[in-house]
């Protein structure tokens, strides 16, 4: 089961509307070894696609080396749909290499409906989970290389 909290949860789908069409990706660190997503890092879609994602290299180095600094993991990897369901693609089953962590998905074909699911991909099995968004007032979330229009840091 996905534990998330309610502002984190809220960022990922205010992430995913502001860059539709194209497919918005990030990361939600958390400490190593605890499942607990804490820090939200929205990232670049280096493809610009509305049907396939990448995290900038160079963007993805410095998440990934502050994660490392910070005895941090990714607890989830995030990305949105834009015209289909939330539901893994034959393309993100085969790059998914993070086992330990949940893949969440937002689908945005739908602009007054939200469609937010888990999953864990390992070896290239698909299983989706439950997600439980909870109250809390501890998220922090940080911005690499977006120049959004509105932010809100709950922090």
């Amino acid at each position: 089961m996905l534990t998330i909290d309610r502002a984190i949860a809220d960022a990922i789908i205010a992430h995913a509307r502001r860059d539709h069409p194209d497919e918005a990706c990030g990361v939600v660190a958390g400490p190593a070894g605890s499942d607990k997503p804490l820090r939200h890092i929205p990232m670049t879609n280096a493809e610009r696609s509305t049907t396939f994602y990448r995290f900038d290299s160079m963007e993805q180095l410095k998440v990934w080396r502050q994660m490392d600094d910070l005895d941090e993991e990714p607890v989830i990897i995030y990305h949105s749909h834009t015209a289909t369901e939330a539901y893994p693609s034959r393309t993100d089953i085969s790059l998914a290499g993070e086992p330990g962590a949940h893949y969440v998905l937002v689908s945005t074909r739908e602009p007054d409906t939200t469609e937010f699911r888990s999953f864990r991909i390992v070896d290239q099995q698909v299983t989706e989970e439950p997600v439980q968004v909870v109250d809390s007032d501890a998220v922090q979330t940080y911005m690499f290389g977006q120049t959004p229009t509105t932010v809100v840091y709950d922090c």
